[in-house]
């Protein structure tokens, strides 16, 4: 207790008490930790209970060596305590035999790097192993031997024992020579742990428990996520508190670890777990999680009597714990040290060494090698934080030292400089946003509030400046886009988040980007104080930084909701607001875990689930979920070249190329592996192209994130007319002024025959003729009578004009881009997201025909980009569309009741300029963009129209350029307005078309 209590504080490892309790009691009682291995946790479970529940009958063989009738009074005698001593001797066996069988198994004989057991100490091991088949073996024959000399026994507690007997002499010297034997092992094993205090395999019985209740989460879950922050004295360090005089920065020598440090080291049973799971030990590296905990614990144990003494040494090595007023040494109280306690003192904690005990405790490449990827602390049964000491002494060299791999330097110049680890101008952080055909707006440049979005896209340096993370940054953009979810970026106001400075060590260089990027959030949220502050990230790292350890650096204004965008589109996907739609020919995918979305946040099910429902074939690597391999790019490692071993990205690519090639034969185009995280993906795509470059593999698998997968089977989903469901959600918490409009994806239906006055008769069989003029849509592109979006509206459909006018009803149209939806689709099938259009073309009267001859007068519409919506289509959150031309039109309670549309359909051509090609979902005519002011009132509307005539209507073909506020008709013709009264509508605006009247997010 004194050594351990020679460590720095631990605060907050107390309390809440009963909560750590319960967690204690759960992992101790259900081996919850142990389990993972399964054969060794029910083996170690009995061995455990043997050795708890042995301890009185340890004690009763004090009596039994000097009286072999001899049992404990009351209950010693009776069916309970003979069946108690009959199941804890069988256990006890039965376990610890599995257990010396399975370190057999995995002995470091060949090759040694695959056991983990390599490394370990034997001797404690067997010694201890010995003493407990002892301490079993002598509760079965000390029962057995009483059995056989008095004859007590019951077959119903003493089963094994009456058997055991029959092959025993009536003898109670051998009674009381089974019993000695016995207590002199348990003895044995008393004397050999107090002696031997580095001895973990022994004392983990004593040590874990406090160990497990003083865990640093007090919610039980593991020591991973957010690292543990720089503490001297036990209070955490900032830039504006350190002292470099007075605080400790990290830990540079053995006494500054934490009390919970100490325990930690005490507590290993070097069972291995950790190193059998490290990707650095198991490509070559010279990394073990349990010899470097090993390593300390006996570096500090053999210290203790130097510490004890009371003796401290400053950064320069000199001595200023046992010296007088002056400063002199003191002499006499260092020669009473022992002398291998002070040469112990002398050693430095990280450095050169040399394997014999000297230079350093901790060797350079040991300390750099790590990934923290945590597959240590995740396996660790005795909850030790392996990752929170390898940084503390990475700070140590970082802050105190600047000892570090010289790779580091332009790691942390680029991120002061530049705020990105690539040392990138800020300009070019939206360079990918001009590269897409949809409006996304940047705050400060497109809009000033974040009111009426529901999400902060965090784009992360990776997914702005490197190619291949940009096109998951595309992909998720586009994707959010299809499912109408309001989000804005922050462009140039964005900086990197520091997770690679403070996994290298350099936390001030952490606090200073983390508190830039928390002043650029409290800005923007501000403007929006009642929505809840949700952030999205396609960066594993970034999630990990901005939701757990932003917290640590402003807990108030550094708590957000974050979610990883596998977790977003994933949600998106079961409220049917995304329909991906599976390759014909199938796609054979495997899955790598990130650490840091999986090991480190539990996020494991999103992924796959998307894998699946973009329906690919997903095939499990070996190593996956919490027990999967990194990829080699955390804990800065991204920044460092591997020099020794081999490199893990391609020991990990080896695994997912094995596993492709005996997963599923398909016939799709490439295998692919799957990520979720940039880092991954460059690491990963990098070790592909390494195993792949000449060979017949190469170009054949791809490495994708699992955003891409999903965008495919989107737009397959979109080519097919795939019905979509859901609902175009606004801010979770901001009250809009007018209901969310449902996005209800149904075939149209077919036109039904409607009664029409016999002058409109011979208009309806032109249309043909019109629509094979049109030549053939590139892409997902419009064909047919069905005109793409942006383009001013035809006058009049083409069923309404005379057969000699039609093939002037509508000029020659460019091929729609992006995901222009196909014209001659069964129906006239609407593009996902709109809502059956309203009146029908062919329910005019043909006093309507004039409205034809405007059409050559139209200006020619460019391809609208994007998904450009068919005309009269809805828009995601519009209403629903108005009958064929902008001006309000009458709809009398019979079919053959004339309108007033002509005159209107006549003026439009020459009253609207020429409409811009709409990006994105475009907006209609006079409607705001987010963040924009708001827009000029339009024509009053006219009454509703009745249901039933829209819901009888073909959809028209007309487009939603010139498209007005919706003016429902009146049932009664007279009540028509002018056509001459209506407005020019204002051009279309960008990003997410608005019904009208509705507010645009952002708008006043």
């Amino acid at each position: 207790m004194r050594t351990v209590a020679q460590g720095q504080p631990a605060p907050g490892r107390f309390l809440p008490f009963f909560p750590r309790l319960f967690t204690m009691l759960k992992e101790f009682i259900g081996h919850t930790r142990m389990v993972k291995f399964r054969t060794v946790g029910w083996a170690h479970w009995l061995v455990m209970i043997g050795f708890l529940g042995g301890f009185p009958l340890f004690f009763e063989a004090y009596g039994q060596s000097v009286n072999p009738e001899f049992h404990w009074p009351v209950f010693g005698d009776t069916f309970g305590w003979h069946l108690w001593d009959e199941i804890l001797g069988i256990g006890t066996v039965v376990g610890i035999v599995t257990l010396i069988i399975i370190r057999q198994l995995n002995h470091p004989r060949v090759p040694a790097r695959l056991s983990r057991f390599s490394g370990s100490r034997f001797i404690p091991a067997y010694t201890i192993e010995a003493i407990v088949l002892v301490e079993g073996l002598g509760m079965i024959l000390v029962k057995a031997s009483k059995i056989a000399t008095y004859h007590h026994s019951n077959p119903g507690s003493d089963f094994f024992t009456m058997q055991v007997a029959k092959l025993l002499p009536a003898s109670p010297t051998l009674v009381a020579v089974f019993a000695l034997i016995k207590l002199l092992s348990g003895s044995l094993f008393l004397l050999l742990v107090g002696n031997n205090v580095n001895w973990g395999v022994a004392w983990h019985r004593f040590s874990s428990f406090p160990n497990i209740f003083f865990k640093r989460e007090a919610d039980g879950g593991v020591a991973l996520g957010a690292l543990k922050p720089m503490m001297s004295g036990g209070r955490a360090l900032t830039m504006e508190t350190a002292d470099p005089d007075t605080d400790s920065f990290g830990a540079g020598n053995i006494e500054d670890f934490s009390w919970k440090g100490w325990l930690d080291f005490t507590t290993c049973t070097e069972c291995g777990r950790c190193q059998s799971q490290c990707p650095a030990w198991n490509t070559g590296k010279p990394l073990s999680p349990k010899l470097l905990i090993m390593s300390l614990r006996d570096h500090g144990y053999a210290k203790a009597p130097y510490l004890l003494a009371g003796g401290r040494k400053d950064m320069g090595g000199e001595e200023v714990g046992l010296v007088d007023a002056d400063g002199n040494e003191l002499t006499a109280k260092l020669d009473a040290i022992p002398a291998a306690a002070r040469a112990e003192a002398e050693r430095p904690l990280v450095g050169e060494a040399d394997g014999d005990g000297a230079g350093a405790v901790i060797d350079t490449e040991t300390l750099w090698s790590c990934t923290n990827c945590g597959a240590c602390v995740e396996q660790c049964p005795v909850d030790i934080e392996h990752v929170d000491h390898i940084v503390d002494m990475r700070r140590y060299q970082v802050l105190i030292e600047s000892d570090f791999p010289t790779e580091l330097a332009g790691l942390f110049k680029n991120l002061e400089n530049k705020g990105n680890p690539w040392g990138q101008s800020p300009s070019a952080r939206t360079a990918w946003i001009d590269e897409m055909d949809i409006h996304i707006p940047v705050y400060g440049k497109d809009v000033d509030s974040f009111a009426g979005y529901e999400y902060l896209f965090w784009v992360g340096c990776a997914g702005a400046y490197e190619d291949r993370a940009k096109k998951t940054t595309k992909a998720v953009a586009e994707l959010l886009d299809v499912a109408a979810v309001n989000f804005l970026v922050l462009g140039e106001g964005e900086t990197c988040t520091g997770d690679s400075a403070r996994r290298a060590g350099n936390e001030f260089l952490f606090q200073m980007l983390a508190q830039q990027n928390i002043e650029q959030f409290d800005e923007l949220f501000a403007t929006a104080p009642t929505q809840r502050k949700k952030i999205v990230v396609t960066c594993a790292h970034c999630f990990n930084a901005l939701g757990n350890e932003y917290p640590q650096v402003d807990g108030e204004r550094g708590r957000f909701e974050v979610v990883h965008h596998t977790q977003l589109l994933n949600r998106l996907v079961r409220e049917k607001r995304l329909i991906p739609v599976a390759p014909p020919e199938g796609e054979s995918v495997t899955y790598h875990d990130p650490c840091f979305l999986g090991r480190h946040n539990q996020v494991y099910d999103a992924p796959r689930e998307l894998v699946e429902a973009s329906g690919s074939t997903l095939t499990e690597m070996p190593r996956h979920g919490e027990r999967s391999m990194c990829c080699g790019a955390g804990g800065a490692r991204m920044w460092m070249e591997e020099q020794i071993g081999k490199r893990i990205n391609i020991d990990r690519v080896d695994e997912a190329l094995d596993t492709l090639e005996s997963g599923p034969v398909l016939t799709g185009e490439k295998q692919k592996i799957a990520t979720g995280c940039p880092f991954c993906r460059v690491m990963l795509t990098d070790g592909l192209t390494a195993q792949t470059s000449g060979t017949e593999k190469e170009d054949q698998i791809e490495v994708v994130d699992v955003a891409q997968l999903l965008l495919e089977g989107v737009r397959r989903g979109i080519e097919l007319e795939v019905v979509r469901e859901g609902k175009v959600r606004g801010p979770g918490d901001v009250e809009q002024p007018v209901a969310p409009v449902a996005l209800v994806e149904e075939p149209a239906p077919a036109p039904k025959p409607v009664a029409k006055p016999a002058a409109a008769a011979p208009a309806a069989a032109p249309a043909a003729p019109a629509a094979e003029a049109k030549p053939a849509a590139k892409g997902f592109g419009m064909k047919g009578g069905l005109k793409k979006a942006a383009a001013p509206a035809a006058a009049a459909p083409a069923a309404e004009t005379p057969a000699t006018e039609a093939p002037a009803a509508e000029p020659k149209a460019p091929a729609a881009k992006g995901f222009g939806m196909k014209g001659g689709m069964k129906g006239g099938m609407k593009k996902p997201g709109s809502p059956s259009a309203a009146a029908p073309a062919v329910a005019t009267p043909a006093a309507t025909a004039p409205a034809a001859d405007a059409a050559p007068a139209e200006p020619k519409a460019p391809a609208a980009k994007g998904f450009g919506m068919k005309g009269g289509m809805k828009k995601p959150g519009q209403a629903t569309a108005a009958p064929a031309a902008a001006a309000p039109a009458a709809a009398a309670p019979e079919p053959e009741a004339p309108t007033a549309e002509a005159p209107a359909a006549e003026e439009t051509p020459a009253a609207e300029p020429k409409a811009p090609a709409a990006k994105g979902f475009g907006m209609k005519g006079g409607i705001r963009k987010p963040g924009q002011a708001k827009a000029a009132p339009a024509a009053a509307p006219a009454a509703a129209p009745e249901p039933a005539a829209a819901e009888s209507a073909p959809e028209p073909a007309v487009s939603e350029a010139s498209a007005q506020p919706e003016a429902p008709a009146d049932p009664q013709p007279e009540a028509v307005a002018p056509a001459e009264s209506t407005p020019a509508p204002a051009p279309k605006a960008k990003g997410f078309g608005m019904a009208p009247g509705k507010k645009g997010p952002g708008g006043g």
